[in-house]
């Protein structure tokens, strides 16, 4: 019977666990309470789309200089120096909260330092986690990793709209709280055995991931299939929109809304950690795609407060189902010495599909309105799905998610 819990008997990867939900549960807190805040003083969905674009722009220009840096030096203390970053970056927006001067200029400069350290801090925190496990525990890591985010993905924006309505500040000092839990806890993290790069830094060294992603087909389409389904069928960036305009929830609303498809993700996982894929990873993967899309489709049509929190609930679940395949897919078909370079890739991926993907929903609904932004979004997804399916028929063929095993 297969042990639930097998991850956890590793001490290091019970800190790593920790600190990851933390950080995870402080950046869901900042970002509903800024992405409300902003969105009640201005009424302006492009200025949500700004937030997102000027998280994901550093991970985009910084991608060769972060992978070679969670390769060549310790992923540990990348990842916690990237935190204390993070935490300084939220101090900022608390001072800027207390002071009357919660300004977008200044709020935009803030999240963008915010997002240089994400930027460092993904492709570190991604890559250390097989450092930590054995080979034969690792889906197990990736499942509860996974899990942590959704947990924080269903926490973070119910506190945050409630301790929100309490005050601004009390929010933000919450988040730096988690944040410096978080970066105390990594740095008491053993020193993990990793393969580090040897060679000289060239420009061969630093296109190392894409290079590799490039040739490992299944890798590029995995990765590519998540960038193109949730930058085009993303809708988190509106939730605001909904809540305050649409469905009239308010703040706490809101939070219910952020909070909906961490509720549906947390369920399949599960799901799946008790009923694990054994068998059509790739068919599965497609299927739940499209489904996210049709899922995405219903929410962005919905003007009943019910229908739309079940139909987020279902983008969280078969998400989590494509999220929960991708990362073991490029986890373990990633040699250990150029996972780093890899995960920054995927990092540059990820972020193009959700901060640039609300940056896409945000201008669009600008010009559009929110409802056809979404309902054209999870159409998208759908579409997505479909042309991946012929496009990497190697993703299709895919049954086992070891690479030892695929057949």
């Amino acid at each position: 019977m297969t042990d639930r819990f097998s991850a956890f008997r590793h001490s290091a990867y019970s800190r790593y666990f920790i600190s990851r939900f933390c950080t995870s549960l402080g950046a869901q807190i900042v970002s509903v309470s800024v992405a409300w805040q902003i969105y009640d003083l201005t009424q302006n969905a492009a200025l949500l789309g700004w937030i997102g674009l000027v998280q994901f722009l550093p991970a985009l220009v910084l991608v060769v200089v972060t992978g070679v840096t969670a390769d060549r030096f310790g992923r540990r203390n990348v990842m916690g120096l990237a935190v204390f970053v993070e935490m300084a970056c939220a101090l900022a927006i608390l001072f800027l909260a207390l002071t009357g001067r919660f300004e977008p200029f200044w709020v935009l400069a803030a999240l963008t330092v915010f997002g240089v350290a994400r930027a460092f801090y993904s492709p570190a925190s991604s890559s250390l986690a097989v450092n930590l496990v054995p080979k034969e525990d690792f889906a197990n890591a990736v499942g509860w990793i996974t899990a942590s985010w959704q947990l924080a993905s269903i926490l973070g924006p119910v506190l945050g709209g409630l301790i929100y309505g309490i005050g601004a500040p009390v929010a933000y000092t919450t988040a730096v709280s988690l944040f410096l839990i978080s970066g105390v806890i990594v740095l008491t993290i053993p020193k993990p055995a990793q393969k580090g790069v040897k060679e000289p830094t060239t420009i061969r060294t630093l296109l190392g991931g894409f290079s590799y992603v490039w040739k490992e087909k299944v890798v590029l389409g995995a990765i590519s299939l998540d960038l193109f389904a949730v930058l085009l069928g993303g809708a988190v960036a509106l939730l605001p929109v909904y809540a305050r305009d649409i469905l009239e929830l308010g703040p706490s609303g809101l939070g219910l809304l952020r909070a909906a498809p961490g509720v549906g993700a947390v369920i399949m996982i599960g799901i799946i950690t008790a009923f694990p894929i054994r068998d059509h990873a790739g068919i599965i993967l497609f299927v739940c795609v499209a489904l996210f899309g049709l899922a995405t489709m219903v929410f962005g049509a919905s003007t009943v407060a019910w229908l739309s929190i079940l139909a987020l609930a279902l983008i969280g679940a078969f998400d989590m189902v494509s999220v929960y395949i991708r990362e073991i897919l490029l986890q373990l078909w990633t040699p250990d010495e150029v996972r780093g370079r890899v995960n920054a890739v995927n990092s540059v991926f990820l972020g193009a599909s959700n901060e640039l993907g609300e940056a896409r929903a945000g201008f669009m609904a600008h010009f559009y309105g929110a409802v056809f932004t979404v309902v054209a979004g999870g159409a998208a997804a759908i579409g997505v799905a479909a042309a991946w399916s012929f496009l990497f028929p190697a993703i299709r063929k895919t049954r086992y998610l070891h690479r030892d095993e695929v057949i």
